[in-house]
C-alpha cells in the first residue's frame, strides 16, 4: 500500500462531500485553493481544514445500492433486507459472494478513511503553529482533539471491516524511498491499544480544555456531529467490545494470517478479560454521561403503546435528540432514502410515488416480539400463521383487513415494516387513502413494475421514511446500542450479574413491550448464560433495525456464516389474493469464511510488498 503524503498542502473541496450542519464550522467550505503557509494563518482556514477531517463520515442516505457517499448500504447485505430486484446494484456482490479484492467498496473505503486520517495527522503535526493572533490556544487543544478522536475513529472503521491495518501516526516524507514505503499491517491489539489510547488522549484533552474560557465568537456546543468527551468515551467502548468478541479474540480461523516476517497479525488465544474491559467501559460511559448528557429518547402519549411506537418511529429521524450520541451531521441526500423505500403506488395521484425496492426480509418480520413481549415461537405469544383480522396498527388511522401474522406485534415491528395493508407514511392530498398493495397485480406489486421497481420479499423497509426530504442528520451510535453492548460483555464475563437484564429491560420498556422479570407484568427471564445471549442478541436485531449494524454483529459473533446462508424468503409477490400471502422462497444468499473480513483493495496489494492479503483472497 501506498501511503505516500505528498504534501503540496493544498485543498481541492470541489470532489468532497462536505458535511453540512446547523452549525458555522460544519458548513464552511473554502471557496479557494489554500497553500500551506495560508491553511494556519487564520480561523477561517484552519476551521476548513478541520473541516476536511469530518468529510469522509459516511452519509448512510446517499446511497442508492452501490457505493455512494463514503458507504455502502450495509442494511442490505445482512439478513434485514435486501434490494435484489434492481439486478445491477453493486451491494449484490455481497449477497451472491461475487467478491474479489477489485471489488470497488473495498477500495472506496480502504481510501476515503485513510485520506481522512492522513489530513487528521497534518493538522495534529501542524496545528500548534497557527497563527496566534486567529487561532487562540484554546481553539488550537479542541480543534486537535477532534482529528485526534476522528483519527482514531476512521481507524476503528478500518479495523471492523478489514481486521488489522497499517498504523501510520506520523507523516511520511515526500522523499521515502520505494522501501520505506513498503508498510506492514499492524497487529490487531496494537491497533485496538493505539485506537483507544488515542480516544482516552483526546477525551483528556477535551476535559482539560473544557473547564477553561471559550472564546464567545464560535460556541462549540452549539455544532452537531463534533467530537465531544463522549464521543470519545462511547468509539472507546465500540472498539474494546471489537476486540473481545469472537471474530477477533482469539479466532482459530486467523492464527496463522502473518506479517512477512512473521508477526501475526491476530490474537492467538481467547481473553475472557477483554469482555470485562469492554464492560468496564461501557459502565465507564454510563455513569459519566446518562442521564444529564445522554439518555433514551421517549414520547407521550395516553396510550403507552402508541407513546412507545412514536418514540422508536422517531429516535433515529428527529435530529440530535438526546438518545444520539455520534452522527453525520447532515445528510444531502434523503430523497435516495425515501425513494427506495416507498412503495410504487401505482394509480394515486397527488402523491410522490418511489421505487419501492429496498425490501425487508421474513427473517427480520419474524424476529419482532408480539405485543406481549414474546417471540412469534412461544407457543404463549398469540401469533397466528393463517387468516386475516380486523386490525388497526399503531401507524394506521382506522382498522382494516391485516393477514393475522401482522397482527398485534410489538411497536418496533410497525416502525420498519411496511407490509400489504399498510396506511402509507405520506398521504399527499388526494382524498383516498393511500393503502399500500403488494399482491402482484396491486398498487405496488411485481408488475407494475417488472425492470426492477419492486420489492422481492413483498414487505419494505420503513424506518426513517418522513414526510420531510429536506436534510438531516444520520445517526450512527445511540444510547440503547451502549446499553445493549453493556448487557452483552457481561454476560460473556460475568453471567448472572443483575445489571444484565437491568439495562436489556430498559431497551424493553422504551420499547412498550414486558420486561424480564418475576412480576405478574414481565416474562420469565432466560435461565442460561446461552439463553441470556440469545436474548440479547435478538434484542440487537429489533431494535437497531436497519441501522447498518446487523452486519456487523453477524459478523462479530461470527454467526455470519450461519445466517447469511439461509435462503431469503417472504411473500408470494407472483401472487394474487390469497396465493400472495404464502411465505416463500425469494433468492439464495451466500457467505463464506472469507466474507468475513473485506479484501485489502488489490492495487494497495500491488504497490506494497509488505501488506498480505486477507484469507480467501
Amino acid at each position: 500500500m501506498r501511503l505516500k503524503i505528498t504534501f503540496i498542502f493544498f485543498i481541492i473541496i470541489s470532489s468532497l462531500f462536505v458535511l453540512t450542519s446547523c452549525s458555522k464550522f460544519l458548513s464552511q467550505v473554502p471557496d479557494n485553493t489554500l497553500s500551506d503557509d495560508s491553511i494556519f494563518s487564520s480561523l477561517k482556514n484552519t476551521q476548513e481544514y478541520l473541516a476536511q477531517v469530518y468529510s469522509n463520515i459516511p452519509d448512510p442516505y446517499s446511497t442508492r445500492g452501490n457505493w455512494t457517499g463514503h458507504t455502502i448500504d450495509f442494511n442490505m447485505i445482512a439478513d434485514d433486507g435486501n434490494i435484489l430486484a434492481q439486478s445491477g446494484f453493486g451491494v449484490n456482490n455481497f449477497v451472491n459472494n461475487t467478491l474479489s479484492p477489485a471489488l470497488g467498496a473495498y477500495s472506496l473505503l480502504w481510501s476515503d478513511y485513510y485520506k481522512a486520517i492522513r489530513t487528521a495527522t497534518d493538522f495534529i503535526n501542524k496545528i500548534d503553529g497557527a497563527n496566534p493572533i486567529e487561532v487562540s490556544d484554546f481553539y488550537k487543544a479542541h480543534y486537535k482533539a477532534e482529528a485526534r478522536a476522528m483519527r482514531a475513529i476512521y481507524y476503528f472503521w478500518l479495523i471492523r471491516l478489514y481486521g488489522p491495518v497499517v498504523l501510520v501516526p506520523e507523516p511520511i516524507s515526500v522523499n521515502s524511498s520505494t522501501a520505506d514505503l513498503a508498510l506492514q499491517r499492524t497487529p490487531l491489539d496494537s491497533c485496538i491499544n493505539y485506537i483507544v489510547d488515542q480516544l482516552d488522549s483526546a477525551y483528556t484533552e477535551l476535559k482539560v480544555i473544557s473547564t477553561g474560557s471559550q472564546p464567545s465568537s464560535e460556541p462549540l456546543n452549539k455544532e452537531y456531529g463534533r467530537v465531544t468527551t463522549g464521543v470519545c468515551k462511547a468509539y472507546k467502548e465500540q472498539v474494546l467490545l471489537w476486540a473481545a468478541s469472537p471474530l477477533f479474540n482469539g479466532n482459530p480461523a486467523y492464527t496463522s494470517l502473518k506479517n512477512p516476517d512473521g508477526t501475526p497479525l491476530f490474537p492467538q488465544t481467547y481473553d475472557k478479560n477483554k469482555w470485562k474491559t469492554a464492560a468496564e467501559a461501557a459502565k465507564d460511559f454510563i455513569d459519566e454521561f446518562v442521564p444529564t448528557t445522554y439518555d433514551l429518547f421517549t414520547e407521550s402519549d395516553a396510550d403507552p403503546y402508541m407513546a412507545a411506537y412514536k418514540a422508536c418511529r422517531d429516535v433515529t429521524s428527529t435530529d440530535w435528540n438526546k438518545e444520539w450520541i455520534f452522527g453525520r451531521s447532515m445528510s444531502g441526500n434523503i430523497s435516495f432514502h425515501n425513494y427506495n423505500c416507498t412503495p410504487k403506488l401505482v394509480g394515486y395521484t397527488n402523491i410522490t410515488a418511489g421505487g419501492g425496492f429496498a425490501a425487508a426480509n421474513q427473517s427480520l418480520v419474524d424476529a419482532f416480539f408480539m405485543k406481549n413481549g414474546l417471540p412469534i415461537s412461544n407457543e404463549s405469544s398469540g401469533y397466528v400463521k393463517t387468516g386475516f383480522s380486523m386490525y388497526q396498527s399503531p401507524a394506521d388511522i382506522k382498522q382494516r383487513s391485516v393477514f393475522n401474522q401482522w397482527v398485534n406485534r410489538e411497536p418496533r415491528f410497525y416502525v420498519n415494516v411496511t407490509y400489504s395493508s399498510s396506511y402509507w407514511i405520506n398521504q399527499g392530498s388526494s382524498p383516498t387513502e393511500v393503502v399500500v398493495n403488494f399482491e402482484n397485480k396491486g398498487n405496488s406489486g411485481y408488475s407494475q413494475s417488472p425492470g426492477g421497481d419492486y420489492s422481492m420479499t413483498g414487505y419494505l423497509q420503513r424506518k426513517d421514511v418522513t414526510q420531510s426530504t429536506s436534510s438531516r442528520g444520520a445517526c450512527f451510535l445511540r444510547l440503547a446500542q451502549i446499553y445493549l453492548d453493556y448487557s452483552e460483555a457481561l454476560n460473556e464475563y460475568d453471567p448472572g450479574n443483575s445489571d444484565i437484564l437491568k439495562f436489556l429491560n430498559f431497551v424493553r420498556q422504551r420499547a412498550g413491550i414486558p420486561q424480564y422479570g418475576s412480576g405478574a407484568d414481565m416474562i420469565p427471564p432466560p435461565s442460561t448464560q446461552s439463553a441470556v445471549r440469545e436474548a440479547i442478541h435478538h434484542e440487537r436485531q429489533v431494535e437497531l433495525a436497519f441501522e447498518g449494524n446487523r452486519y456487523y454483529d453477524l459478523r462479530r459473533w461470527l454467526n455470519a456464516i450461519t445466517e447469511l446462508n439461509k435462503p431469503i424468503m417472504g411473500m408470494n409477490i407472483t401472487g394474487n389474493g390469497n396465493d400472495f400471502y404464502n411465505v416463500t422462497f425469494a433468492h439464495n444468499s451466500s457467505f463464506t469464511l472469507r466474507s468475513y473480513l473485506f479484501a485489502i483493495p488489490q492495487n494497495e496489494i500491488l504497490k506494497d510488498s509488505k501488506l498480505v492479503q486477507n484469507p480467501g483472497f
